[in-house]
């Protein structure tokens, strides 16, 4: 059973990690929200296969874990996508 408190840490990794500031990036580069949010999925999926697990001791990534990091992706591009578009208008 997941606690509360396991929850918030793992929404808050993906938030402060490379979903999140990778995904405002790739989301400030096109005005397209569809493709910043496919972008930004994209590095979503990909961070808990590369900095999630350790591979010496084989801890699994839970599929929470993929859940968390792909829906915070894909805001994170959504919101990059229109600190594009807004910035772009002023």
């Amino acid at each position: 059973m997941l606690s509360i408190l396991d929850l918030l840490g793992t929404i808050g990794a993906a938030a402060l990690g490379l979903p999140g500031i990778l995904g405002v990036a790739l989301g400030m580069t096109t005005r397209n929200p569809l493709v910043a949010g496919l972008l930004a999925a994209m590095v979503g999926v990909v961070s808990p296969l590369v900095l999630g697990g350790s591979h010496s001791t084989h801890v699994a990534i839970t599929p929470l874990e993929y859940g968390v990091a792909l829906v915070i992706g894909a805001l994170a591009g959504l919101v990059g996508c229109a600190i594009r578009r807004k910035g772009a208008t002023v």
